[in-house]
C-alpha cells in the first residue's frame, strides 16, 4: 500500500475518532450511549494508531528508517487506551478519564498539530 493510501486510510479513522471523543468529552458520562461509543473510540484510536506506524516518516530523524518522532503519539495511544480499559474495568474512574484524556489530548489534538506543521502532507492538502 503506498503512503498516500495509508494517510487516506489514516484519516478515515483519525476523523470520526476524534469527533466521537470530542462528544465524549463534551457529555454525560457513564450512560450506555457513553459506554458504546467509548469502545468505538478505543478501537478507532488503537486502529489509527496501527496505521500510522506503518507510514514512514517523512520528516526528520528516523530509527531503522521508517519510524521518527511523531511515532511516539502511537504508543501513547497504545499505552493510554489499554491503561483506560484497564481501569474503567477496575472500576478506577478517575485513572479511566485522566487515560482517556492522555488519548484524545496526546494522540489526537497534539499528534494533530505536528501533522499540520509545514512540510507535512496534510499541511500541503489543507494549506496549499
Amino acid at each position: 500500500m503506498t503512503y498516500l493510501h495509508l494517510a487516506y486510510l489514516h484519516l478515515a479513522t483519525v476523523i470520526p475518532a476524534f469527533l466521537i471523543g470530542t462528544y465524549l468529552l463534551l457529555n454525560r458520562k457513564g450512560t450506555a450511549l457513553h459506554k458504546n461509543l467509548g469502545k468505538a473510540y478505543m478501537l478507532l484510536m488503537l486502529l489509527t494508531a496501527s496505521i500510522a506506524l506503518t507510514m514512514p516518516a517523512q520528516i526528520g530523524p528516523t530509527l531503522f528508517d521508517h519510524f521518527g518522532l511523531i511515532h511516539i503519539f502511537c504508543l501513547v495511544v497504545f499505552t493510554f487506551v489499554t491503561r483506560a480499559y484497564l481501569a474503567v474495568r477496575r472500576g478506577n474512574i478517575r485513572h479511566h478519564r485522566l487515560s482517556m484524556l492522555g488519548v484524545y489530548f496526546g494522540g489526537i489534538i497534539t499528534a494533530g498539530a505536528f501533522a499540520l506543521s509545514p512540510g507535512r502532507l496534510l499541511h500541503s492538502w489543507i494549506f496549499s
